[in-house]
């Protein structure tokens, strides 16, 4: 299916006031940088964030593909615990194409916010994430934090990979083979943060109260069935249209700022250095050899 029949409406509508940014200037950005994010996508139950009026008017996420969902976009089904209790069934969509991007897009989608794991082993996650989330004028700690987690993960002999959260924060990837449970990446990424949170105290918490913590909080609970991650190259809805930019270590300097990468920027690295991101789909590694050498630490 050509890209020409997802039909764009009010291209001209201004996503991002401050910036000017309209939905066509996402939509085009979004076409652009799609044979990059689509591996990163692929497989993955989504949920739709959507912002019909802009980074500034109300958002709403919507799990259950909509009634109006192209049969050309496929929906696999899965049970679900919402936090009032219960369950139900969701079918979710699967964004295997450009089109498919698009047509999120065009349904007012921001971001691309999907699963930790693919839908033929969805109880099996293919990364653990460290969420890093700094006080306010924090981003420099971050960043010394972000390589004291890839210090850690070089001792546990798994690699990690890093990117911009795109909002205010650092996202350090380290990417297992689908052998794990949720469970088991949760407890690892507990007790990797724990240890950081002992071997630097002051830089590095795992307090979830924001009023207590002295640090960048190193979030483990983002690791969890069902969690879903901005995803990479990711246009996020914060002044600028900043995107979830992936880094080469060495780039991760104390310079850098959290809405560095626009969409401009984000296209002209994936011109020059392609994916960065793409071991983090082709070179996973064993979660349990690292889990025991953790365990040794602690």
């Amino acid at each position: 299916m050509p890209v020409a029949d997802v039909k764009l409406t009010s291209a001209d509508r201004v996503l991002f006031p401050d910036d000017g940014v309209t939905k066509g200037d996402v939509f085009e950005y979004y076409r652009a940088v799609a044979p990059a994010l689509i591996p990163h996508l692929r497989d993955r139950p989504f949920t739709m964030k959507r912002y019909p009026h802009g980074i500034d008017g109300e958002a709403f996420f919507q799990k259950q593909a909509p009634k109006h969902l192209p049969p050309w976009i496929p929906t696999r089904q899965f049970r679900t615990h919402p936090r009032e209790g219960g369950s139900r069934l969701v079918d979710f969509a699967l964004v295997n194409s450009v089109e498919a991007v698009l047509f999120m897009v065009q349904n007012n989608c921001i971001d691309m916010n999907a699963w930790y794991s693919r839908v033929d082993k969805p109880d099996r996650p293919d990364f653990v994430l460290f969420d890093l989330d700094p006080p306010d004028d924090g981003f420099a700690l971050a960043i010394e934090v972000a390589h004291l987690i890839r210090e850690l993960l070089d001792e546990l002999g798994l690699p990690g990979y890093v990117k911009t959260s795109g909002a205010d924060g650092i996202h350090v990837v380290a990417p297992i083979t689908r052998r794990s449970t949720f469970e088991q990446t949760y407890h690892f990424a507990e007790r990797a943060s724990r240890l950081l949170e002992e071997r630097h105290p002051g830089k590095v918490t795992t307090e979830w109260l924001k009023k207590k913590r002295q640090g960048v909080l190193v979030d483990h609970r983002q690791n969890g069935w069902g969690k879903t991650i901005a995803s990479v190259y990711s246009v996020r809805p914060k002044p600028g249209a900043p995107v979830s930019t992936p880094l080469r270590w060495d780039e991760l300097t104390d310079d850098v700022l959290p809405r560095d990468f626009s969409l401009q920027k984000a296209l002209d690295r994936v011109k020059a250095h392609g994916d960065l991101f793409a071991p983090v789909l082709e070179n996973p590694r064993p979660l349990a050899a690292a889990q025991r050498a953790l365990d040794a630490l602690v």
